[in-house]
């Protein structure tokens, strides 16, 4: 038995409410090293009366990665006090007790239990409930549609698809989103995500000018309420962007730094290391060197903010409260997450769980996130890493299908279960190039991937136009202007985005909570069967990632499917082909 692989720790997602008095728990061991797992559970102080520790109760071997199985169990408590071990034996027969002191033969064992002292109900996570029934749809604002020419900025250019420039603008804004909720409903959406919206030198709006402003190209905060109105009446929720790891350099605040240096009121807004502040202008607009100041990656035109500046948290925090409690948003994204103090972001979830209690806040983090995803901080990141695994294997083919799995269980086994049910999956976004132009134009490979990233745990978000067949590389060739004219828009592919979308909603409660099982033969090693299973109810997918057509037997009624013929109970599926039932 591979002792040093067993691990578990207590308040953490291998042990946490998951609902009032129910808590998940979570064994990790080496994979198929071990043959069962049984959990001892009960009240620490009716041990004696109850003889918990003599019954012992078998543990679900779940998910596994290439180097681990992970067993789980589910406890209901009606004291809100948890004491448990682990009786584990391996597959050779050795059999041990695992507690909160380590590993001892079962006849020796020191019953050190790990211990969850007292259940509080305020310390669960919680995430808003509305988030696993959504769909979001990401919008470049100066991109989506324009709507009313009066407030394009100077030298816009005329709405195009050609692909744009770093600095180029078209005068896309609100009012072009707002003339074309009814599409957005019509598609299924009920989420949608904004770019920043505020203030703002560039056509992105990440360099911000005034949090407290609307940006004018873009419209007022009249037109903008209307828009949030017009939203809920349509049952879409609505997410704004939020940039606090930096401001532009166009804002009042950096301006009257660079007017008087140390003695500005604000010079400890900024990571300034000398006065004046300077840099040497790189190859292009964005990049710098021998700066002397901290920046957004290295970009000498947004100054990165001092959040730990007691100042700088009052501005900001009134920024979150203001556009909640005058507006109603529904949702903040947080730009480049990760770089922000985590004392901030605890004050930061405060405030809007204060504001509004079904807030939902989401991270810009890449990577993985268990300091972030604690309760206290957000309820979900971006969920890249995740969706990284799916693009790797699908459409980049740099990984096996094993590997892929792996990920995506490891990734899975990194939150608590309420947590994965309501992270962002993105195949593409404003930072990435176009999901058709990464798979090179294959629109069966990017039905295929959507589909299988839509069954998965979290809520998806579609990219604008990609319903429409969209192309584009890295930024900025990823944000053109959406095509309106239905003669350059791949109707078939919108229609089935449309039955995709649908069919996330109509299983919504499977495909949130549901548990997830993989199925992948040697003799068929590009065909990957997963099944979601909640309760009584179950849904499977089944997809050839492979080269060849394959012959499957099916019995049960079609939900969706690409690139399969069906006769009586006899399925062939050709390449990037899938059947859902």
């Amino acid at each position: 038995m591979n002792t040093a692989a067993i691990y578990h720790r207590p308040d953490s997602e291998f042990a946490y409410l998951y609902q009032a008095g129910v808590m998940h728990l979570r064994l990790r061991t080496a994979h198929a090293d071990i043959a069962k797992v049984s959990l001892l559970a009960g009240d620490p102080y009716l041990m004696d009366s109850e003889k918990w520790d003599q019954k012992p109760v078998a543990m679900h071997r779940g998910l596994s990665t290439d180097l681990y199985d992970f067993w789980t169990a589910e406890v209901t408590t009606t004291h809100n006090r948890l004491a448990y071990g682990f009786q584990i034996t391996g597959v050779d027969g050795t059999q041990i007790f695992y507690g909160d002191q380590g590993c001892y033969p079962v006849a020796q064992a020191k019953k050190s239990y790990f211990k969850m002292p007292y259940l509080h109900e305020i310390d669960r996570f919680k995430a808003p409930e509305w988030v696993k029934q959504t769909v979001w749809y990401q919008i470049f604002p100066e991109r989506f549609a324009n709507g009313d020419p009066s407030n394009d900025p100077e030298g816009s250019l005329p709405w195009s698809a050609q692909s744009p420039k770093a600095q180029d603008f078209y005068g896309g804004d609100l009012q072009g989103v707002l003339d074309h909720l009814d599409d957005l409903v019509d598609l299924g959406i009920n989420g949608l995500y904004f770019c920043p919206i505020f203030k703002a030198h560039s056509n992105h709006k990440y360099d911000t000018i005034d949090y407290l402003e609307i940006d004018p190209s873009f419209g007022d905060k009249a037109l903008f309420r209307k828009l949030v109105a017009e939203c809920h009446q349509r049952g879409i929720k609505v997410m704004l962007d939020a940039v606090f790891n930096h401001l532009g350099d166009q804002s009042p605040q950096w301006q009257d730094v660079l007017q008087k240096g140390a003695a500005s009121q604000y010079a400890d807004w900024f990571h300034i290391h000398e006065f004046p502040v300077s840099y040497q202008a790189g190859r292009n607009f964005e990049d710098a060197t021998d700066l002397t100041y901290e920046v957004f990656a290295t970009t000498p035109h947004m100054p990165k903010l001092n959040t730990a500046n007691p100042e700088v948290q009052d501005y900001l925090l009134k920024v979150a409260r203001y556009w909640i409690e005058e507006f109603d948003i529904d949702a903040w994204r947080l730009d480049v997450a990760n770089e922000v103090d985590h004392h901030f972001w605890k004050k930061f979830r405060q405030v809007c769980d204060a504001a509004k209690p079904d807030f939902y806040i989401l991270g810009e983090i890449w990577h993985s996130s268990q300091s972030w995803l604690n309760g206290d901080e957000f309820s979900a990141v971006m969920n890249y890493a995740y969706t990284d695994a799916i693009l790797d294997y699908f459409v980049k083919k740099e990984i096996p299908l094993n590997k892929m799995v792996s990920e995506l269980n490891n990734q899975l086994m990194l939150y608590r279960d309420q947590t994965n049910q309501v992270q962002f999956n993105v195949l593409d976004s404003h930072d990435t190039a176009r999901l058709l132009t990464a798979a090179q134009g294959n629109r069966d490979l990017m039905r295929q991937v959507m589909a299988f990233t839509y069954l998965q745990p979290g809520v998806p978000c579609l990219y604008y136009g990609d319903e429409y067949g969209m192309t584009g590389g890295n930024d900025p060739d990823c944000r053109k202007c959406l095509v309106w004219d239905a003669d350059q828009q791949d109707l078939e592919l919108y229609q089935f985005v449309k039955a995709l979308i649908a069919v996330r909603k109509q299983y919504q409660p499977i495909l949130s909570e549901g548990q997830l099982k993989w199925s992948i033969k040697e003799s068929a090693p590009d065909v990957l069967k997963m099944t979601r299973i909640l309760g009584n109810k179950k849904l499977t997918a089944i997809f050839n990632t492979g080269q060849t057509t394959v012959s499957l037997t099916q019995t049960q009624p079609v939900i969706l499917s690409q690139q399969i013929t069906l006769q009586e109970q006899q399925v062939q599926m050709a390449p990037n082909g899938f059947i859902l039932y």
